[in-house]
């Protein structure tokens, strides 16, 4: 049976939610996804795929104990969380990666394919960074994760970070992106992209900078090989050179985002 990672991946709460499981969790969840499919099949042959509206996303709402918005660190769509483990004194980049992010296997498959095909150094930071604030928040998450890092990186890299999102709801076949189908799933099948995410894709469109962004969405839709293996090490170099990690440790710079990272570092505080 062919299984399309992108939609397994997103009926279990997203990447996000995916790398907060344990190696058993996903298995049980993969087979109990071949069964739904298998069950699906027999049901629906000769029938052309269909995918659900978004009012019957919508429906779907109160079937859940969470939210889809909520950021992986927070819930657990498969059993209980996991105890992390504590960030030290003066916490870096890397130090999130390996303790907060991890896996962080499509991120890190977004930056390969991006390094590869000979991206510039601010859009493969940008592949590497552009989803990782959907550990805290899903819902806006261009805007949310280009807050969370833009202190830090080249103007280029949080500008690609916060429009990558909207752009993402919008076929360039000349730049290689086409609409996901896993949006349709998603999303709805007859689903329109509100009004702010339409003019901020008009006005990104015609800005001087917009290949940026939209090389991420290019890099971000095809990182989902579970065949790759990625790791952070080639990226140590680049996020040497243009991460401006801050010697308190980020959480503790007294950067506007500051709390946002001690969020990240510390999700099981009650208050």
């Amino acid at each position: 049976m062919e299984i399309d990672r992108r939609i397994f991946i997103a009926s279990l709460g997203g990447a996000a939610a995916v790398s907060q499981m344990d190696s058993e969790a996903r298995a049980d969840a993969l087979e109990h996804y071949m069964e739904e499919q298998l069950d699906s099949s027999a049901n629906a042959q000769g029938q052309a795929k269909k995918f659900p509206t978004a009012a019957e996303i919508q429906d779907q709402i109160e079937s859940r104990s969470y939210r889809r918005g909520v950021g992986g660190l927070f819930a657990s769509t498969r059993g209980n969380v996991k105890r992390l483990e504590p960030m030290p004194a003066a916490p870096t980049l890397l130090d999130f990666f390996e303790r907060r992010f991890a896996p962080a296997n499509h991120v890190l498959q977004s930056a390969t394919r991006a390094l590869k095909t000979g991206m510039s150094e601010e859009v493969i930071l940008a592949c590497l960074l552009h989803d990782v604030v959907q550990s805290m928040m899903k819902p806006d998450h261009g805007w949310w994760g280009a807050q969370l890092v833009e202190p830090y990186v080249p103007e280029k890299t949080s500008f690609a970070i916060r429009y990558h999102q909207a752009l993402r709801f919008y076929a360039d076949s000349a730049a290689g992106y086409e609409y996901p189908e896993l949006y349709h799933q998603m999303f709805g099948s007859d689903y329109v992209p509100p009004p702010y995410i339409e003019a901020t894709y008009k006005w990104v469109r015609k800005h001087k900078w917009y290949m940026e962004p939209r090389l991420v969405t290019v890099n971000d839709l095809y990182a989902f090989d579970p065949k790759a293996v990625v790791t952070i090490d080639p990226f140590r170099e680049i996020i040497g050179r243009h991460f401006k990690q801050p010697k308190e440790g980020l959480g503790f710079d007294n950067s506007p985002v500051a709390h946002m990272w001690r969020t990240i570092a510390n999700p099981d505080s009650p208050l």
